[in-house]
């Protein structure tokens, strides 16, 4: 049978919303997030980053630097909690009138939320049940991803997620829970599954 997973946007949900990172010491754990991650592990659910990452395709810098990128936030989440995620997937691409202009990267993409590639991806390689499964992102896209996917979509408050509550963007999506940040929708997500 396959496994439940909790899928992780990677800003303003595992750490600090920052734009994009151009240093890789810039990037830091949001208050709460190691720990978070720590209970998923705990509990034995796949964890699992999925991140658009438009910074190659927009030529700010290369796909090496993203991986950096991740390379700290693996190392932070193991060092302050001795966490870990089970597997990272990332979307490097941006379509021509969304702003890509790096020739390796730039093009539409399956990948690219609320697009689903993604997920579909990590459900393949990794014998997961997407509709036994959880989103948690801080924008309208990573809850339209969840719904697209069949999963549950959480939206946080942390990052730019206070934004969507508050109407900043036009958009139709409505989160199958809201919470404060990271730590509180795991506890969440533990309350609501069927433990047997």
């Amino acid at each position: 049978m396959s496994n439940p997973a909790v899928f992780l946007d990677r800003d303003g949900v595992l750490n600090i919303e920052a734009g994009y990172i151009h240093q890789v010491e810039d990037l830091h754990l949001l208050p709460g997030a190691a720990q978070a991650v720590r209970r998923l592990n705990e509990l034995g659910l796949f964890c699992c980053l999925v991140s658009n990452q438009s910074g190659p395709a927009r030529g700010y810098y290369s796909d090496r630097h993203v991986d950096a990128l991740h390379d700290r936030l693996c190392h932070l989440l193991d060092t302050e909690a001795h966490a870990k995620l089970d597997a990272l997937y990332y979307c490097p691409t941006l379509s021509p009138p969304e702003g890509g202009v790096d020739p390796a990267f730039t093009r539409w993409s399956t990948w690219r939320k609320p697009n689903t590639g993604m997920l579909v991806a990590a459900a393949w390689e990794h014998d997961l049940d997407l509709s036994r499964s959880f989103m948690v992102g801080d924008k309208a896209t990573d809850v339209d991803l969840a719904h697209n996917a069949g999963c549950v979509g959480i939206l946080v408050q942390t990052g730019y997620g206070d934004r969507v509550l508050q109407g900043a963007y036009q958009h139709q999506t409505q989160p199958d829970h809201i919470a404060p940040d990271l730590l509180r929708a795991v506890q969440w997500i533990e309350q609501s599954m069927v433990w047997t």
